[in-house]
């Protein structure tokens, strides 16, 4: 796995989806979970972005992911908050709760604790959707190679994501 990326590569990262998205007239909103807002954090960390970012939606627990992005407790229930049809679930929420026109979910475990078999430290589910383009999903193990590394490195995703969408 490669080493994450510095603050400076993040914000460089996060001034190239922005620019993408304004030539677009895209608007942007953000759904997350393990990352506690570290995308919002990158995407406004640029000048200027107040006119391509929309609003970011911090979920990090499961009722916050059902009163703030609809996502249904069963749906947790079934599958769990860090999978898949959560992801989905998330970014579409996104996009009905906000003016954006695009979107990324993510929800994972950071740890270092939270693991199990089936979902190790540093699995990470990632969605990202356009108004006009079908959800893409990614499903990322890390490894344990750290809580903060953890995190960087699913930033550095969801922006890459996002920038594809642009």
């Amino acid at each position: 796995m490669s080493e994450a990326p510095s603050h400076e590569a993040l914000t460089a990262l996060a001034a190239e989806v922005l620019e993408v998205a304004r030539e677009r007239g895209d608007l942007i909103a953000t759904a997350e979970s393990c990352t506690g807002g570290l995308v919002s954090a990158a995407l406004t960390s640029v000048p200027g972005s107040s006119d391509v970012f929309d609003r970011g939606f911090v979920t990090y627990s499961n009722t916050a992911k059902s009163e703030m992005l609809n996502v249904p407790f069963w749906l947790i229930e079934k599958h769990g908050a860090v999978s898949e049809e959560v992801a989905r679930a998330m970014v579409g929420g996104a996009l009905a709760h906000s003016n954006a026109t695009m979107a990324v979910a993510i929800t994972g475990i950071a740890g270092p604790g939270g693991g199990t078999a089936d979902k190790p430290v540093g699995l990470v589910h990632f969605a990202a959707e356009r108004r006009d383009v079908p959800t893409q999903h990614q499903r990322v193990e890390f490894g344990d190679v750290g809580r903060d590394e953890v995190r960087r490195l699913s930033v550095e995703r969801a922006l890459l994501m996002l920038r594809a969408l642009a």
